[in-house]
């Protein structure tokens, strides 16, 4: 039995049918869904953290066969030990660990799987760095990878560096996906915590494009009156 297989098996054990079946119809598994096809063990994800402090010497071969899993839970482990490795890593091996997420991102393919690693692996990689890369990944058919283009801005903003959250934001905004509204209105809202003004700028220039789902994400933390006059504009 592989490495793989012997961490497959224990997080089988710990699997439950219930949580499994709740987990397919949150995470949107059905026919014609963003999720269609995903598979769950039923294992929660403090349960997964866990497993992950147990195996999280695994290697970068192992990990490529985790990810590579039919079971969700399974990938999600590879994700959070791949994102535990990376903050502990030199600056060589951390662009080892940049260069082989982007090279799964076929596998990195749920909303959740995406926001548990996108920002600690291709934020933290690029926070210094050039950021092109974002603005590939934001023009991808993958529904994941626009994703992860955004996510990877949160250590941005958390660093006041707030230029590629906008730009990505409003190149966005004509996207057909409620998970791509969901998450640009999400950091537009991180970046509001930080500079409310710039944040209503934004909204002053956009608000009458914007999708629903994007305004009321972004406008969350603003004044009742704010977002009621967001809201009718």
């Amino acid at each position: 039995m592989t490495q793989a297989e012997a961490i497959v098996q224990t997080l089988k054990q710990a699997g439950d049918n219930k949580i499994a079946e709740h987990s397919g119809r949150f995470f949107k598994s059905g026919q014609g869904e963003y999720g269609e096809g995903d598979q769950f063990l039923g294992i929660r994800v403090p349960v997964v953290r866990q497993f992950a402090k147990q195996f999280k010497r695994t290697n970068l071969p192992t990990i490529t066969e985790l990810l590579a899993s039919e079971w969700h839970e399974v990938r999600l482990l590879a994700l959070v030990i791949l994102s535990e490795q990376f903050k502990k890593a030199t600056p060589d091996e951390q662009k080892t660990l940049y260069d082989f997420y982007l090279s799964h991102t076929a596998r990195i393919n749920n909303w959740d799987l995406v926001d548990c690693s996108a920002h600690i692996i291709v934020g933290g990689y690029l926070i210094n760095k050039d950021r092109s890369i974002l603005y590939s990944l934001a023009e991808s058919p993958s529904l994941w990878e626009r994703r992860i283009a955004v996510m990877a801005t949160f250590p941005f903003i958390r660093a006041n560096q707030f230029e590629d959250t906008l730009k990505l934001s409003e190149k966005l905004l004509d996207d057909k996906e409620d998970l791509i509204h969901k998450m640009c209105g999400w950091m537009l809202r991180e970046l509001g915590k930080r500079d409310v003004a710039l944040l209503k700028s934004f909204l002053d220039t956009h608000v009458k494009r914007m999708p629903r789902t994007m305004l009321r994400y972004a406008i969350e933390k603003l004044s009742q009156e704010e977002r009621q006059d967001y809201l009718k504009r």
